[in-house]
């Protein structure tokens, strides 16, 4: 949704956390790639076709994340 950057934050970090300590699985759609830092797993997509999957062996913390 449209939040504030502090509320975004917020919400991607208890996200984040979620995942973590509770094993569960987190999937956000979004067209700001600024956010693919903090995936485990970041999948590309192009005219509805599945074009590239990364892996991010070291996802970046929340805290430390500037966009």
């Amino acid at each position: 949704g449209a939040l504030d950057y502090k509320t975004a934050k917020h919400v991607l970090q208890i996200l984040q956390d979620m995942s973590r300590k509770q094993g569960a699985t987190v999937i956000i759609v979004t067209h700001n790639s600024a956010l693919a830092p903090i995936a485990d797993r970041v999948i590309r997509m192009h005219d509805a076709k599945v074009k590239s999957v990364e892996i991010n062996e070291l996802p970046q913390d929340i805290a430390t994340l500037e966009y």
